[in-house]
Parts: C-alpha cells; sequence; structure tokens
C-alpha cells in the first residue's frame, strides 16, 4: 500500500481526534498553524491547541468515515458526537508543509450549535 505524507499525518491527527489527545495534534502541528471553522479563524500553535481543547471537552464519541490524501493536503470526515449537539457530520481539508499540519478547513452545520448556545445563560 502506497501511503503519502499528507495522508499519515492526517490519520495520526484523526486518531488523537478520536481520542482527544491534544497534546498529539499540537505535536504533528507548525507554529504558525491556521485553522478555518464555522466559528471564525484562529492561526498559531497555542489558539489552535484551545481550539482542540475546546472541541475535545465537547466530544463524547468521534467515529472516523474516510481520510484521502497526497503528498500536501488530505481529507478526512468524521462523525462527532458531541454534549451540545449529538450528531454532527463533519469534513476538514487539511495541509501538509514540511511534515507538519498547517492549516485546517473544518466545514460543517453550525446551526444546531449556534441553537444550542441560545439556550446557555452567561456565567
Amino acid at each position: 500500500m502506497n501511503t503519502s505524507k499528507a495522508l499519515e499525518i492526517v490519520q495520526v491527527y484523526a486518531k488523537a481526534l478520536a481520542n482527544k489527545d491534544v497534546e498529539t495534534i499540537v505535536s504533528i502541528s507548525a507554529e504558525d498553524v491556521v485553522c478555518t471553522s464555522p466559528i471564525g479563524q484562529t492561526a498559531g500553535i497555542e489558539r489552535f491547541r484551545a481550539f482542540q481543547e475546546g472541541f475535545a471537552r465537547m466530544l463524547t464519541n468521534l467515529t472516523v468515515l474516510a481520510v484521502y490524501g497526497d503528498d500536501e493536503q488530505a481529507v478526512v470526515v468524521y462523525l462527532a458526537e458531541t454534549h451540545p449537539v449529538p450528531r454532527s457530520l463533519v469534513a476538514e481539508l487539511v495541509k501538509i508543509k514540511d511534515g507538519k499540519l498547517t492549516s485546517t478547513d473544518v466545514i460543517y452545520d453550525a446551526t444546531p450549535f449556534a441553537a444550542f448556545m441560545q439556550t446557555v445563560q452567561p456565567h
């Protein structure tokens, strides 16, 4: 089986997501990593860590459905079960440079998350 570098890294990333292993995610990411999602964009490893930690706290289960890639980019599709939204289909386009995750575009329907946030009282 011929695997590409981006595919290998995204397989590690997907496993780390499923295991809520933020340290592994950070270790395979570039210092200037950029993450774009329906809630906005983060830039830099510390903001990316915070984004991943927030996701890990919400996550109850993650099932990887597909991973495809070449040497520069890969796509991972997964089903995320979270405290606020029981079922969310997510796709991420991940770009790799010099063996590190440099960016991810996270695609999901944010409507159910926004509806949940309207029911939460501020602290």
